[in-house]
């Protein structure tokens, strides 16, 4: 079982002040999920991999209430990585992505 954790600032992540920092990694495709294609990238080896604009966010992160359009079909990885968890707050510290 993993505890939630708080970031720097204290303040408890909930789905209300995520701002889905997770969003902007790189998130390879390893299991059908049924992930739809227009949200599927092949990189330079031939892997799979979640999409990315220009902007550098998912391409299925709705960008007005960072949601994902695709929840119940996102990727493996993205259903393994728990919000709150010590990963989660190593990628908020690195990308300066505090809650509000």
């Amino acid at each position: 079982m993993t505890i939630p954790i708080t970031d720097v600032t204290h303040t408890e992540l909930t789905c209300a002040n995520c701002q889905a920092c997770c969003c902007r990694l790189e998130v390879m495709i390893i299991t059908d999920t049924g992930v739809p294609e227009q949200h599927i990238a092949t990189d330079k080896w031939g892997g799979e991999t979640m999409l990315r604009l220009d902007d550098g966010w998912c391409s299925a992160l709705d960008r007005e209430t960072f949601m994902c359009t695709i929840y119940e079909n996102r990727p493996w990885i993205c259903r393994e990585f728990e919000m709150g968890s010590y990963d989660c707050h190593d990628v908020r510290v690195e990308a300066n992505c505090l809650p509000s």
